[in-house]
């Protein structure tokens, strides 16, 4: 009875000290909290960032400049993954006319229905849909250009330059300004107007310069 008694004891004791005794953890078996690195938003900075136009047609070509008056960009770990930015049609500039006259009369033709209507479209937008990472900080976008309220896909090179908290995007697009119902002098639509045709594409060379929100 005695010996049946020590039994029970022992028996307790250990179940008890199952509940009790400290856990000992071996020093290579801490769990690790993992960090899971968050996008970075950049903003782009309007006064910095610029665009310049060229619009060819048979006999020369015009320039000028634009402004960008909003912009994101999207990082995750250093590469590109998404982005857009708006541009005021409001503020186009024509640079290589200096006679004042006959600068006046193309921006004024610019600014009228037969190409941006300005007034009535103060804004030109794109977003990004698809980003291709080519390495090196090149990248193949695919986004909606939005111009006129029309709305087309459109694909370009880019790259895409950070030095600490401030990035650089520069892009060399070029439009088909057709499809946004800017037909003015395109032989694609008017025949036999000769060498006062205009051509269908312009380019815009968009840089954009953003920091870290």
């Amino acid at each position: 009875m005695q010996r049946l008694a020590s039994l029970f004891f022992i028996g307790s004791s250990i179940f008890l000290m199952s509940f009790t005794a400290p856990t000992v953890v071996k020093e290579g078996n801490k769990p690790t909290k993992t960090e899971i690195a968050k996008p970075s938003v950049f903003q782009v900075n309007v006064t910095e960032s610029k665009v310049n136009w060229t619009g060819r047609k048979v006999t020369g070509h015009h320039e000028g400049t634009i402004n960008i008056s909003d912009g994101k960009l999207e990082l995750d770990n250093n590469v590109l993954k998404s982005g857009n930015f708006s541009i005021d049609t409001r503020s186009i500039l024509v640079t290589d006319l200096k006679d004042a006259g006959s600068n006046a009369k193309l921006l004024g033709h610019l600014k009228s229905e037969d190409f941006f209507s300005v007034e009535k479209f103060p804004a030109a937008n794109f977003v990004t849909t698809n980003i291709t990472n080519k390495g090196n900080g090149s990248y193949d976008i695919t986004g909606n250009l939005t111009i006129k309220g029309i709305t087309n896909p459109i694909s370009f090179p880019a790259t895409v330059t950070i030095e600490g908290s401030k990035l650089t995007a520069k892009a060399a697009i070029k439009v088909d300004r057709t499809k946004y119902n800017i037909k003015y002098g395109s032989k694609s639509f008017f025949e036999g107007i000769g060498d006062k045709a205009i051509y269908d594409d312009f380019d815009l060379d968009v840089v954009l310069v953003a920091t870290v929100k």
